[in-house]
């Protein structure tokens, strides 16, 4: 299974020709455009297949494209219209926010055990919900295992063999396997904490998990381009580039896949438009009330090299320039996402159609996007 953060190590950049969108050029800073535009053609020149760059701040969004959408035809990503792709596990972040507002409702409590949400449900190796609080859950630090690195865990192959999959039946896996630690030792990402998130909401709210983020975040934010596929829904639905894995040292088109598989912890489908409004409205205190929105980035280091820290379902780390990145990253079969905002209210989201062979400079890449 391909839902992942992406953490990010150093390569070289060149220049190749890119696309802009016509309409919005001029409303983000030239040297903004320059800047990212040369990143994402180095990222192509790389190996790549192709890459969406979509810049937002208070003057409006630009988007700029490098690469193909189709390795058969060659046909160039268009920016316009909007491109869809799936993004990981971004759909993290969506999730966190939906358990914060229950928060907010009174409806749930941080540092309450899992075990009263979820009577019974935790029972394992070394698992036991009556130990691991929400907190524990929303930040990965509950020991679960990651259900992700199961081979039964494939969506691309369930895609194939038409198999969807339960929230039951990948809390059963999680389960058939022992904690990796003891909860809040220490941080450690696991898709495996989502899932159990996801079912919490729908056993809190009475309601499936969908309809909450729909009513919750997706209507009231206008994110009209972001949904959750249901099971057996393999495609995706609006103009979009393909997405290619290396599979048996071939470039394999890998667009289909099982949403029913990453479900609420890496199955969402967006834009670059969308999740920019999405991460400008969250920091803005639009999605979550201000006193929920600080416990979302109270975080733990995740990341060393980086000075990246985890918090409730949101990275958070300091540019070279001082300004302060909020977002997350996410990697599922045929697509790599970063996404993100700055409390100023500058955007990014960088899709990549393949996932690169060295990944790029992140910081560099956030830097040129973000930085004034």
């Amino acid at each position: 299974m391909r839902i992942a953060p992406i953490i990010a190590a150093l390569s070289s950049v060149a220049l190749l020709a890119g696309c802009t969108s016509d309409q919005e050029s001029n409303t983000v800073s030239d040297n903004r455009i320059r800047a990212v535009q040369a990143d994402i053609d180095g990222i192509v020149a790389s190996g790549v297949t192709g890459v969406i760059a979509t810049l937002t701040d208070h003057t409006g969004t630009v988007v700029l494209t490098s690469g193909v959408a189709d390795i058969v035809t060659r046909a160039p990503i268009p920016a316009e219209p909007p491109q869809q792709t799936r993004i990981g596990s971004i759909s993290k972040t969506f999730t966190s926010a939906i358990v914060l507002q229950l928060v907010a409702e009174g409806k749930v409590r941080l540092d309450e055990p899992v075990e009263t949400y979820l009577p019974g449900t935790l029972r394992g190796d070394g698992i036991d919900g009556r130990a691991i609080t929400v907190r524990q859950i929303l930040r990965h630090q509950s020991g679960l295992p990651d259900f992700a690195a199961d081979p039964r865990v494939d969506e691309y192959r369930a895609a194939l063999e038409n198999r969807t999959m339960t929230p039951a039946e990948g809390m059963a896996i999680v389960l058939s396997r022992p904690a990796d630690f003891a909860p809040g030792a220490r941080y450690e990402y696991s898709n495996s904490n989502y899932l159990v998130a996801a079912v919490l909401v729908e056993k809190v709210t009475g309601a499936p998990y969908v309809e909450e983020l729909q009513r919750r975040i997706l209507e009231p934010q206008g994110l009209a381009d972001t949904y959750l596929p249901a099971p057996g829904d393999r495609e995706i639905r609006g103009p979009h580039p393909k997405g290619y894995a290396v599979l048996d040292g071939t470039l394999t088109d890998v667009t289909r896949i099982e949403p029913s598989v990453p479900w609420a912890a890496g199955g969402l489908i967006s834009t670059g438009a969308d999740l920019n409004r999405f991460y400008t409205a969250l920091l803005a205190g639009r999605v979550v009330p201000d006193a929920q929105l600080r416990e979302m980035n109270d975080g733990v280091l995740m990341d060393e090299g980086m000075k990246m820290y985890y918090g409730l379902g949101l990275g958070h780390t300091t540019l070279p320039c001082g300004a302060e990145y909020f977002g997350h990253s996410g990697g599922i079969y045929g697509y790599n996402t970063v996404a993100g905002a700055t409390p100023e209210g500058r955007a990014v989201t960088f899709a990549f159609t393949k996932e690169p062979d060295k990944m790029p400079d992140l910081i560099g890449l956030l830097g040129h996007a973000l930085c004034p």
